[in-house]
Order: structure tokens, then sequence, then C-alpha cells
């Protein structure tokens, strides 16, 4: 009998009523900038990514929230870019894509207007890793 009541009510609240708190504790809790696992970079650091990103000065093209002067209107705004599916408007937006399209997004879109970059391998991580940051 006691554990009936205990699961009829907890602290005067039903069961569902209990779980649907607990759930939108949970979605409050939740950080609008943390980058969701299916984006993060193995190997990305995105602090080193936004230095990078001013180096090669992609603010030239780019509105870049977070990297100054970057308020480019030649490409897209890449404000919220972790939101978006597709990187370019033509490949899905997953990590290993972004990173090859940092790097050379010709080699995936032949017609883009996005050059080739000189960028190694894990720099085009780090910029990949930043990016997903904006949020």
């Amino acid at each position: 009998m006691e554990m009936q009541h205990l699961s009829m009510s907890i602290g005067g609240m039903g069961i569902r009523k209990c779980a649907a708190a607990l759930f939108l504790l949970a979605v409050g809790a939740c950080n609008e900038s943390e980058v969701p696992a299916e984006q993060r970079v193995v190997g990305g650091d995105p602090e080193r990514g936004r230095a990078i990103i001013d180096t090669v000065e992609c603010g030239v093209c780019h509105i870049i929230p977070g990297v100054a002067g970057a308020h480019g209107i030649v490409g897209p705004s890449l404000e919220k870019f972790g939101h978006r599916q597709l990187v370019g408007g033509v490949a899905p937006n997953h990590p290993a894509i972004l990173t090859r399209w940092v790097k050379d997004a010709p080699e995936i879109a032949p017609n883009t207007g996005m050059p080739s970059l000189p960028l190694t391998e894990d720099e085009a991580r780090h910029v990949a890793a930043y990016l997903y940051t904006l949020r």
C-alpha cells in the first residue's frame, strides 16, 4: 500500500507531473551554446579556430560572431552556423565534411565562391570546431 502511495504522489505531485517537471528542468538546464555530440570535431580546439579565422581573414567575406572585424558581405553570415543543416548549401553539416569544406570548398562544390584556403588539416579542424560553437 505504501509503495502505491509513493507511485501516486511524490511530494503531492502525480508521477506524470513529476516526470514533466523533471523534463522541463533538464531542458531548461541545456546551454544553447553547447555543441551537440554530432557536431564535435575530434581534435578541434574552438579557441585556436577563432585565432586561425582571424589570421586567415575569413571576416573579409563573412560576418563571424566572436571574431573582431569580421563584417564581410561577400559570403554568407556565419551567425548560428551550428544550427545549419547544410554546409555551403550543398553538403550535410557534419564535422568531416565541414573540415574538408573549410580547407578546400571547391573540392566539394566546384562552382562555389569559397576559395581553397592555405590551411593544414589540423587548422581546418580547429576552424570547424569554432564554427560549431556559433549557435
